[in-house]
């Protein structure tokens, strides 16, 4: 994962990742690894490894990027 790509994915991606997981009922393991995500990402030096860097894309691709109670045209 490119430093690009990771600050990407961690300032506009992983905030909705987040909220979206801990709003959801899923499992444990996946909460504690969104969690656990955030808490490295604040590290300057903090890089993932190619396994969780593989979770993390599979999860914004899964996840999205917008969310989903967006109405651009008000009703």
């Amino acid at each position: 994962m490119t430093d690009i790509e990771l600050d990407e994915i961690m300032v506009h991606s992983w905030p909705m990742v987040l909220r979206r997981v801990m709003s959801e009922e899923t499992d444990e393991w996946l909460k504690g690894f969104v969690r656990s995500i955030a808490r490295h990402g604040k590290r300057a030096a903090w890089r993932p490894t190619e396994k969780q860097a593989q979770i993390m894309r599979r999860l914004v691709s899964e996840l999205g990027t917008a969310p989903d109670d967006v109405s651009l045209i008000e009703d």
